[in-house]
């Protein structure tokens, strides 16, 4: 497995490549975005999958002159994010690695914990670009290593490294980023993936509660969040 899981194992537990997510992430780094006043004229995703994500921003980012790239290197998620492709939105079944290519922001959305060598990737990565966005699952949680979530995980998506928030941004410090702003994502609240059981609707429930008393409360000990973070 090199950069996102690449195999067709991950295509067959993961049949949609969470395209279902991907307004939901746009929205996200649409936010960071504006709340900083970043109005790029490139954007590359790494690890793009399905491409959702980048369409998402094609269609809603104000900003109709923005180009958009995205890089994968596995086959089956190129099958998905060609059919994508429009005038200012391409993909390239490819390692931007391996080019020299530069961008003015790139976006890392729930990649590095699928890489073995992450803080090499990291570093390498960053070089594409002036501004770095990542998204990044806080896996780490009481909730979590008590009932066995980490291996769910690892099983399932593919998670291979497990983070908490000082972990994550201490990372991205570590590969000599700059961490210009973060802020939590509910990403288990507002996508609801509890939604199809009682268990899941009753933690939900607690999570929601928790986190409006105290948020750190919330993502240290139930967990369900994830954190956007803006690099230099």
């Amino acid at each position: 497995m090199d950069y996102v899981n690449g195999s067709s194992d991950y295509l067959s537990a993961n049949p949609g490549w969470h395209v279902e997510d991907s307004p939901w992430k746009a929205s996200q780094i649409i936010k960071m975005l504006k709340r900083k006043s970043l109005h790029p004229r490139s954007i590359v995703e790494i690890g793009c999958g399905a491409g959702e994500i980048l369409n998402q921003l094609y269609e809603r980012w104000d900003d109709k002159a923005v180009k958009l790239w995205g890089y994968d290197i596995s086959a089956d998620a190129y099958a998905f994010c060609k059919q994508r492709e429009k005038d200012r939105l391409k993909f390239v079944h490819g390692d931007l690695l391996k080019t020299g290519e530069r961008f003015d922001v790139l976006l890392m959305i729930d990649v590095f914990e699928h890489v073995e060598d992450y803080f090499d990737f990291i570093r390498k990565s960053a070089r594409h670009a002036e501004y770095k966005i990542f998204h990044i699952p806080l896996d780490l949680s009481a909730l979590a290593a008590m009932t066995g979530h980490l291996m769910k995980l690892r099983h399932s998506v593919g998670h291979i490294h497990h983070f908490s928030r000082e972990m994550a941004l201490n990372t991205l410090k570590d590969c000599g980023l700059e961490v210009v702003d973060w802020f939590y994502t509910l990403s288990e609240l507002e996508l609801n993936y509890g939604r199809h059981n009682f268990n899941g609707k009753v933690v939900n429930s607690f999570r929601r509660a928790l986190y409006t008393v105290n948020p750190e409360l919330a993502v240290k000990t139930v967990g369900g969040f994830s954190l956007l973070v803006l690099a230099k």
